[in-house]
């Protein structure tokens, strides 16, 4: 005998019914979490490669900075480093750059800082008259000038890494009175 609370064409789900929804259930969210996650691991490393980009475009527009506000003292390079002074506030500021380490510095009245870390090599490079030379002044007669050019290679590890190249025009340096052109 049916109950009256009860009526023969009642609808409602079976325990099968309900274990088929909840397996379905969980077979969708397994797979939607498992997509969270590969977005969410992108992202971090999509981060730390902007990071590490904005931290090599930082360091090649002090170095470009520095280099275009250069003063009338000579520049001194190397393969692996660089010095001279740049026009600072109120004074002028003895400037260098070379590698420590895995480190490349900047070093400012003294005084170290870092540019940018995983540097597995840093090559300075200087323009003159006569093409690319690995030293300034490569001879005596260059001491009064500039090189028209100073070009920086970086290879860095780490992501992203490889070869980052920096090509800075210099100003004409003025020459001293009654040197010769």
């Amino acid at each position: 005998m049916i109950s009256p609370a009860v009526r023969a064409d009642a609808a409602g789900f079976t325990l099968i019914e309900m274990v088929v929804a909840l397996a379905l259930f969980a077979v969708i969210a397994a797979a939607g979490a498992g997509l969270v996650s590969t977005v969410l691991d992108a992202q971090r490393r999509t981060a730390g490669r902007l990071e590490r980009l904005a931290d090599i475009d930082r360091t090649l527009a002090a170095v470009t900075r520095d280099l275009t506000e250069i003063t009338d003292t000579p520049l001194v390079g190397g393969p692996a480093t660089i010095a001279f002074a740049r026009h600072g506030m109120p004074l002028r500021v003895d400037i260098g750059y070379r590698q420590a380490g895995r480190a490349f510095q900047r070093v400012a009245a003294g005084q170290p800082q870092l540019a940018i870390d995983d540097v597995t090599a840093v090559r300075w490079h200087y323009l003159a008259a006569g093409g690319w030379q690995d030293r300034w002044p490569a001879d005596p007669a260059q001491a009064v000038r500039w090189p028209a050019a100073v070009r920086l290679d970086l290879d860095l590890a780490g992501a992203p890494g490889g070869h980052v190249t920096r090509l800075i025009d210099l100003p004409v340096r003025p020459l001293p009175p009654g040197t010769a052109a």
